[in-house]
């Protein structure tokens, strides 16, 4: 295309007309003997370029400190080398969870190893989703990493529909074998916590609940159920109702101390939410782990090794998640026949004072 192959060096010679020394892609063409379309094309990872020359023409851009026009090489590869994080959860939550921070710093650790930019974006609410839909339909953007967990949340669906590639984190409520997902093994994670608990010989051991609209929750439910093999009528008197929160994990925590007294232990489907339990234990004369063991999910290393006592939890690698979501991504981008479906990564227990 040598219509933009010269376009990319007019762009980049008028830089230097204005009096920013930068070298341009011709300067690279001189140092490494080459012409200058040689160099737009090894610039673009062109397989029309021997492996010698094009090792030549690297060689010159790392001595020159050559910085390719982004805008220029977009005109030529149809690329943007820039990713979206959608994260369609309440500004007030999305700012109070370690969880989330751990998944962006994850997403964009991931993304800069693979020279290309994150464009994080908030759902907080319905208005915000035609801002997101317009700028993801709108060519800013190669793909989607998408976590939106919630089952009344309209747009995953709607994301789906678009044409652009994208990979869900977690469970969408979406079928499996239409969409692409990471998830990690939240069943797993719930009966590991629990055998757990049993295994230290504990006799009563109840659960503090996500919230019912995120499957996540519910699997670590299941994973409840299936250690206890409580029926639904013990699974109504021995678990309570939470919502990731700090404050949501006290007052689940305090209702199963007013309706199961003898109680002596409890999976917390959050580690923020141990916290809170940890909290009502604490005023309630409860102490950890002599008379009611605690174990939480998620092992965040702001929140389990720091609370009073040091917490026991179910680790989830959000850092492997994303990396497997990028992975996913840049597979559909590379037009690999890749079929949907879900990709579920393996869980641990991590051993701390509290169980």
């Amino acid at each position: 295309m040598p219509e933009i192959e010269q376009a990319i060096g007019v762009t980049e010679l008028s830089s230097t007309s204005r009096g920013i020394s930068r070298p341009t892609l011709e300067d690279v063409a001189n140092a490494a003997g080459v012409s200058r379309a040689t160099v737009s094309r090894v610039i673009n990872s062109s397989p029309k370029v021997s492996p010698g020359v094009r090792e030549t023409v690297h060689a010159a851009v790392r001595k020159l400190g050559y910085i390719p026009n982004r805008a220029a090489r977009t005109l030529v590869t149809r690329r943007t080398d820039a990713i979206a994080l959608v994260l369609s959860e309440p500004d007030n939550k999305f700012f109070a969870d370690p969880y989330f921070a751990t998944v962006v710093r994850g997403a964009a650790t991931e993304l800069s190893t693979l020279d290309v930019q994150m464009v994080l974006m908030l759902a907080d609410q319905g208005d915000d989703h035609g801002r997101i839909l317009r700028f993801l339909s709108g060519g800013h953007v190669d793909g989607a990493l998408v976590l939106a967990p919630h089952r009344d949340d309209p747009l995953p669906a709607q994301i789906s529909e678009l044409p652009l590639p994208s990979v869900y984190g977690g469970k969408p409520w979406l079928p499996e074998s239409e969409v692409h997902s990471v998830d990690n093994d939240n069943v797993a994670g719930g009966r590991v916590a629990t055998e757990h608990l049993l295994g230290l010989g504990r006799r009563t051991v109840v659960s503090v609940l996500g919230p019912a609209d995120e499957q996540s929750a519910r699997d670590r439910l299941r994973g409840w159920q299936e250690a206890t093999g409580a029926d639904a009528a013990r699974t109504e008197a021995w678990t309570a109702q939470g919502d990731f929160t700090q404050d949501g994990g006290e007052r689940a925590m305090a209702e199963l101390l007013a309706r199961v007294p003898e109680l002596d232990a409890v999976f917390v489907a959050s580690d923020l939410m141990a916290v809170g339990a940890l909290r009502a234990l604490r005023a309630a004369g409860k102490r950890v782990p002599e008379d009611v063991a605690v174990v939480g999910f998620d092992d965040q290393p702001t929140i389990a090794p720091y609370t009073d006592p040091p917490l026991t939890s179910i680790k989830q690698d959000s850092a492997e998640q994303m990396r497997a979501m990028v992975q996913r991504l840049f597979q559909l981008l590379a037009g690999e026949d890749i079929a949907p479906g879900r990709e579920v990564l393996p869980v641990e227990l991590v051993r701390r004072q509290s169980a």
